[in-house]
């Protein structure tokens, strides 16, 4: 069974539920899985071949996610791109992508149009109704065809691009196999219900959202969409559509919490919550708990190289945790090390810092990156990826993670990681968002320096100086430097952009 025949299963076994809510447009699987079809057969009648390569620049939309299942169908490779980038950055990723089609919305119309002369692409479709591209709402006239394409499951479905926080973005690779694994995994350890109703507000240019997208089809559920994170709207999307499962970063759950409408909306439809993209302090989790009572509450800990490393639904016991190796997966500690010397079996002792590691014997793994075999080496050395976390095994085998090796403090000879530091200052009420860098000192190397934004005028250093005196935190890792600003910048998939902090992107508060 491909990805793309799953809307023809739920079809098959749900043919009257609603799959998809996008707005006002409902679709049940029957009508869904044909109007796939009918793209599937339009992207035919336009010249696309399997292992043609589709870029698909828009936010979730019923024509996005309509469109990534078609491809699957078609055997092409589906190239969500995030709509908020720079037109420099279009044009990068259309030419690094070889793309064959792009398929984008009005919101990133001017920027697409800017750009499209200067690659080299055979089609252009768009959802705008006044283009004058190949119209989207077009191809849905076309036969509808189920293509009798020869798939195999180590063609290449899927290319995600990372967010490029510490440099130009990769190209990851993902396998049909791959992708089939992960969206059984997930939706096995997160223990999904049949008709599960999920919340699609995870970008599906970033691998958290396919994955609740594909959990959904498996389920035969309910896809909820939401086009851009609006918290108040989010509280009443979740009353009005009845809807049960929620798996979003930790960001959109600390938003949620603050909202008005938290507190005199239903939302006991829920019933499964995850998180991922991020550590969740322990407070945020308590609360999130608290508010919500869920029958499932995960941490979920991947990335879109493998999208399963490890989960934890048992954050009661082990809070923070980002639990044990999911299905399939072995995970080591090994010595960290900035220059990528280390290899797979340099393991350090249990309770001792390192970086996480990965066997690439899962069958979730990527397949490489596109055009980078300088990433690849890097990134895979002796059978083992190398996540770029750091993080250590406790006395019962769970793993907690500590931040990045790139982001690790060295100050006086004393290794630092940031999110220890930021877990402290959240605890604090006068803090919203912190982040904590080093910044290079003649005597110390570095000294750690804290960014903080917050909602109170009453915040200031010597509070939260005092604050950090009176926590656990050893002296040596205090912030020597409170910086108060208005935001601090954070990826489209929750992730803290701490490297525009240490370059000096952002506005002081």
């Amino acid at each position: 069974m491909k990805i793309g025949n799953l809307p023809w299963v739920a079809a098959e076994r749900e043919p009257d539920k609603v799959a998809i809510i996008d707005g006002d447009l409902r679709k049940t699987w029957e009508d869904w899985n044909n109007d796939i079809c009918h793209i599937a057969g339009g992207f035919s009648e336009i010249g696309l071949l399997r292992g043609d390569r589709c870029v698909c620049i828009m936010p979730n939309s019923y024509e996005m996610a309509t469109t990534y299942f078609a491809c699957h169908l078609l055997g092409l490779v589906f190239i969500p791109v995030n709509w908020r980038l720079t037109r420099h950055e279009f044009h990068y990723v259309l030419s690094d992508a070889q793309a064959s089609v792009v398929l984008f919305d009005e919101v990133a119309l001017p920027n697409v149009r800017s750009v499209i002369n200067n690659v080299s692409i055979k089609r252009v479709v768009s959802t705008a109704v006044s283009s004058k591209e190949i119209k989207f709402v077009d191809l849905l006239d076309s036969p509808a065809a189920k293509p009798k394409v020869n798939i195999l499951d180590s063609d290449t479905c899927l290319m995600l691009y990372t967010s490029g926080t510490t440099g130009r973005p990769k190209g990851v690779l993902r396998s049909h196999a791959a992708e089939k694994l992960a969206a059984i995994a997930c939706a096995a350890q997160l223990r999904y219900l049949s008709g599960e109703k999920s919340l699609g507000v995870m970008p599906l240019f970033h691998t958290m959202g396919i994955r609740v997208l594909l959990m959904t089809a498996l389920v035969a559920g309910t896809w909820v969409n939401m086009r851009r994170f609006d918290a108040p709207f989010a509280i009443r999307l979740i009353e009005r559509e009845s809807i049960s499962a929620l798996f979003l970063v930790p960001t959109m759950y600390h938003d949620l919490l603050k909202t008005k409408e938290i507190k005199t909306t239903n939302i006991s439809s829920v019933r499964n919550l995850a998180y991922a993209g991020m550590a969740m302090n322990r407070t945020l989790e308590k609360q999130v708990a608290e508010t919500f009572s869920p029958e499932v509450f995960a941490n979920y800990y991947g990335s879109s190289e493998i999208f399963t490393f490890s989960y934890c639904d048992d954050l009661t016991t082990k809070p923070g945790s980002a639990g044990w190796a999911g299905m399939g997966q072995v995970l080591r500690v090994v010595r960290a090390d900035q220059d990528a010397t280390v290899g797979g079996n340099e393991i350090v002792a249990q309770g001792e810092f390192g970086e996480v590691v990965a066997t690439m014997e899962s069958g979730e793994a990527f397949s490489g990156y596109w055009r980078r075999p300088d990433a690849d080496s890097k990134a895979i050395r002796d059978g083992w990826y190398f996540t770029g976390d750091l993080g250590y095994f406790d006395e019962d085998g769970a793993l907690f993670l500590c931040g990045r090796v790139d982001d690790m403090i060295i100050s006086g000879g004393e290794n630092i990681h940031p999110e220890e530091i930021e877990n402290i200052l959240l605890s604090s009420e006068f803090v919203d968002l912190a982040a904590v860098v080093g910044e290079h000192d003649d005597r110390w190397g570095q000294i750690v320096v804290a960014y903080v934004q917050s909602a109170s005028a009453a915040a200031n250093s010597t509070l939260l100086d005092t604050h950090c005196k009176s926590s656990v935190l050893a002296d040596f890792k205090r912030p020597r430097k409170y910086v108060f600003v208005d935001k601090i910048p954070v990826s489209a998939s929750g992730k803290l952009m701490r490297r525009l902090l240490r370059d000096g992107d952002y506005k002081i508060s």
